[in-house]
């Protein structure tokens, strides 16, 4: 069973670094602009410092991509934070978790984040469920750690989500996506040697992924798991055609 849930993609704040001068000086050099991929070690800028004259650099403390520059050359460091380096290998999606929701979260659970465009998913887990809800809509925070080492997971887009809050073994399972409907019966489309039978099906209980088959299939039959909607058009085409 899952709970569907929204929420929103933002960077790993533990994979963040705030990069700062070591002593007082004025930039000479800036070697880096912000969206250059950075490795660890590498230099960022040069700084004069104020009280040696002498010029040091300014590393990279992390490997990843620079988010934000604040260093001009010729302006003084102060202590102010000058680059910011964001490792998004790894990212984290704040779900909005409302009152009525909130006793069937925890820590630990599976998390399955589709994008709004629906052409991609992953699997995460939560890792945190903050103990304070928002005074503005009355909604907690859960946070969930996600893969992002392909980079399709973009920090500030919006996901959806659905958690798994409960599971069991069924002894037939199959994909949504293979269900279609025809003449206002549910039915998947199994194989019988060259040929697709259209199986009519009775469904029990779904998690938005794969659904319970109580009846008209056996476990261990082949059915069509991606593209049965062409069959079923295909199916159309012949009704069509006896029809004339």
């Amino acid at each position: 069973e899952t709970l569907p849930l929204y929420g929103q993609i933002v960077p790993n704040a533990e994979r963040e670094h705030v990069v700062a001068a070591r002593y007082p000086g004025t930039i000479r050099q800036v070697s880096k602009q912000v969206g250059d991929p950075v490795k660890q070690g590498d230099v960022l800028a040069t700084v004069e410092s104020n009280e040696s004259l002498k010029t040091y650099p300014i590393i990279a403390t992390l490997t990843g991509v620079l988010v934000q520059r604040q260093a001009n050359v010729g302006e003084q460091t102060g202590d102010r934070t000058l680059f910011v380096i964001g490792d998004y290998s790894t990212v984290w999606v704040n779900l909005s978790v409302f009152p009525g929701d909130r006793a069937a979260i925890q820590t630990g659970q599976t998390v399955r984040i589709t994008s709004t465009d629906a052409t991609t998913t992953a699997e995460g887990t939560i890792i945190a469920v903050s103990p304070v809800g928002s005074a503005t809509n009355q909604s907690t925070m859960a946070t969930v750690l996600l893969d992002n080492a392909d980079g399709h997971w973009v920090p500030g887009h919006f996901v959806h989500a659905e958690v798994v809050v409960s599971e069991r073994e069924v002894p037939v399972a199959v994909l949504d996506k293979a269900i279609q409907v025809v003449d206002d019966t549910r039915v998947v489309f199994v194989a019988e040697g060259d040929f697709f039978e259209v199986r009519p099906v009775e469904l029990g209980r779904g998690d938005g992924q794969f659904n319970e088959v109580l009846g008209g299939l056996r476990a261990g039959e082949s059915y069509v798991s991606a593209n049965s909607f062409v069959l079923k058009s295909e199916l159309g085409k012949e009704g069509a055609e006896h029809g004339h």
